[in-house]
């Protein structure tokens, strides 16, 4: 029997302290229904026993309070809400208690934002992380030791793992029930959630939002010229002499205040562009690629796979309905 916790830190979402209950429950009834034993002893854990959240309108009875666990196999990090400085800050007792399981040989994993408590530990630096793809930019400020994956449903190291924003967590959940029981069981619970078990990226649905929140003036100002200037063709060579600034000087603080090369922003600001046009218009391929600035079709379809893991008409047929 593997005996799993999961939290119910202060500001959670009670979705993500919900599901992972409802998930392993079920899999205890799919085991017992094949005539196997139930495997995992589900158990909610707070630092009180009652736990308000949603400013109060619902309040959530834990099992046990982490004075009363000694010992747990895996601890789900559910996802956090408000203000994540001030979430991680009510939750430092759960931080220590983590920490603590850990070293005693616990599995870790965090849903969504549940990324920021788990960071908060320590147990993160120097290792790969994901979370909602949303909070990125924040959750690199607040954690700058920890390599945040872009895009990424799961990551998975040293014992720790943690998901990509919002319902992307389900896809963790799945793949820890295949880990402890086997794919035949994982599938099942795919099925019965409606869940695709295989899906590796959160790209499809990520929206580029250049990192603005630093005190460069002259990078912010750059940034605002590649926006309203996405059609055209701009070099790193251009934009330096636009701003005054050494080519070598200005790629150094762009990359430091954006956390993109310039080639890479501009790419993500066509790309985006590019994504609210398949969106919202009926333009083929062509014209759209055309409208953010490309000429070279396979250039194109190759960046803009890679930024959101489908290819522009793959793109264009799953967020425009209206496409015959």
């Amino acid at each position: 029997m593997k005996s799993v916790c999961i939290l119910v830190p202060e500001t959670a979402v009670i979705e993500a302290v919900a599901d992972p209950h409802y998930m392993f429950n079920a899999v205890n009834q799919f085991l017992l229904a094949s005539g196997r034993e139930p495997l995992f002893d589900v158990t909610l854990v707070g630092a009180t026993k009652d736990v308000k959240l949603n400013k109060g309108l619902f309040t959530v009875h834990a099992d046990q309070t982490i004075e009363d666990v000694k010992h747990t196999d895996i601890i789900f990090i559910p996802a956090l809400s408000g203000d994540m400085a001030h979430a991680v800050k009510l939750n430092k007792k759960l931080a220590t208690w983590i920490t603590d399981q850990h070293d005693k040989g616990a599995e870790v994993a965090s849903l969504c934002v549940g990324a920021f408590l788990l960071a908060s530990t320590g147990l993160l630096d120097g290792k790969k992380c994901s979370t909602h793809w949303g909070f990125a930019n924040e959750f690199r400020e607040m954690f700058p030791d920890v390599e945040l994956v872009d895009g990424s449903i799961i990551t998975e190291e040293h014992r720790i793992y943690s998901s990509g924003g919002a319902n992307s967590y389900w896809n963790l959940l799945l793949y820890l029930v295949e880990k402890y029981t086997d794919r035949d069981t994982a599938i099942l619970a795919s099925k019965y959630f409606a869940i695709d078990i295989d899906r590796e990226s959160q790209a499809a649905f990520m929206m580029f939002k250049g990192q603005k929140e630093h005190d460069d003036v002259q990078i912010l100002q750059a940034q605002a010229f590649i926006e309203g200037n996405y059609q055209d063709r701009l070099t790193v060579d251009q934009l330096a002499d636009k701003f005054a600034i050494g080519k070598r000087s200005f790629e150094r603080r762009f990359k430091k205040a954006t956390n993109n090369t310039v080639i890479e922003y501009a790419q993500r600001v066509k790309i985006e562009a590019a994504k609210r046009s398949f969106e919202t218009s009926r333009k083929n391929i062509t014209e759209v690629m055309f409208d953010v600035g490309y000429t070279d079709n396979k250039a194109f379809r190759t960046i803009f796979k890679k930024l959101t893991g489908l290819t522009p008409i793959e793109y264009r047929n799953k967020y425009h309905k209206q496409v015959a």
